[in-house]
């Protein structure tokens, strides 16, 4: 703790500004703690991993199904941020610092999920000291990465040249704050806390997410409401699914994509890539592949797009088209929502919220 702090002056903006240093200073040691204990306990997590394959005589074979059912029971227990993926992730961390004392109190476990993507041990060790000496933030090191500065520094040629790419380098560089650490969606997961989630961008996709909430809960059809813009982590990516919910009668994850563009091809690999992580992440054993819905929210263009996910049960294909709407009543509803929000003047950016909180599946 610093010093105490003699305030000689009637000017209270002086104080204020003081005691905003001790507070900002307190924020940042205690980021710095939850950081240093979320990194080493995601390696101790790593290293009971290794150690299970290693001792394990059926690692092969089953290592994968394993790493899925601890998975499931650690997320059932503690929530988020116990993923198949993020195990394995952790795994790979202990793996490529087997002495846990290297590990920098500077960079986040976000940090370190993107240099273990990097296959290469001696790139890799380049941009972790650069990181952690230029205090970069996860998008300026992605932005690094990508424009290959271990590669260009390589290729160059005399000392100038190298400074100039390093000064290029840090141009925009952001400013490393405590928030940076404590906003991570890992610490939040880790600290059992709920993860800022993104703001719906317009009060027509709003109108759209509560209408289609009401309307496929009216259906009587098996539906339970999960929530809105639900994370989907690939990689060291976050994306977010527009709308999501559980059929019970069809044991199978109904997954909804709002688009203001017409239909493209990229709208369906996005949709696609969200059904295969809740098919290996999500998920139980007994549940039905997740079911894929693009509703294209183009007022000159309406379109809607229904995706099974690789299912090759035709029975369960027949039964899908009992219980969710066809695209002529969905139409409908986004149809009523474009013309009512005609008749209403916008009322600005944003929604508060509603309608987004979490529903835990029941067996």
């Amino acid at each position: 703790m610093a010093n105490k702090i003699i305030v000689q002056t009637n000017d209270t903006a002086l104080l204020v500004s003081q005691i905003g240093e001790l507070i900002a200073e307190a924020r940042k040691r205690v980021a710095v703690q939850v950081n240093t204990t979320l990194l080493a306990t995601y390696w101790h997590i790593g290293q009971l991993i290794v150690d299970y394959e290693q001792n394990s005589q059926h690692r092969a074979e089953y290592g994968k199904q394993t790493l899925r059912e601890v998975s499931r029971q650690l997320t059932r227990e503690y929530g988020k941020g116990f993923s198949r993926s993020n195990l394995q992730w952790m795994r790979l961390l202990y793996i490529k610092y087997p002495n846990c004392q290297t590990l920098s109190s500077k960079l986040s476990w976000s940090h370190y999920c993107e240099l273990l993507s990097i296959s290469d041990d001696q790139r890799r060790s380049f941009y972790e000291k650069e990181c952690e000496k230029a205090g970069w933030s996860l998008r300026e090191l992605k932005r690094q990465v990508d424009s290959s500065l271990f590669e260009r520094l390589l290729l160059s040629n005399g000392d100038a040249n190298k400074q100039k790419v390093m000064q290029l380098a840090t141009q925009g560089n952001e400013i490393q704050r405590p928030q940076d650490i404590i906003r991570d969606p890992y610490v939040f997961e880790f600290l059992g806390l709920p993860d800022d989630k993104p703001i719906m961008e317009s009060d027509l996709e709003g109108a759209l997410v509560r209408q289609l909430e009401r309307f496929l809960l009216e259906l009587g059809r098996g539906f339970m409401f999960v929530g809105t813009q639900q994370r989907v982590t690939v990689g060291n990516t976050h994306y977010y699914v527009d709308m999501v919910f559980y059929n019970k009668i069809l044991r199978s994850y109904v997954l909804i994509e709002l688009k203001r563009t017409k239909l493209t091809p990229e709208a369906a690999g996005q949709l696609n890539m969200y059904l295969n992580y809740y098919a290996a992440e999500v998920n139980d054993p007994d549940d039905n592949p997740p079911i894929g819905i693009i509703l294209c929210t183009d007022k000159a263009n309406l379109d809607a797009e229904y995706m099974l996910g690789g299912l090759a049960n035709t029975i369960f294909a027949s039964k899908y088209t009992l219980y969710l709407p066809n695209r002529g009543e969905l139409l409908a509803q986004v149809e009523k929502v474009l013309q009512s929000e005609d008749d209403v003047p916008s009322r600005g950016e944003g929604r508060d919220g509603e309608g987004g909180g979490e529903f835990d599946k029941q067996e």
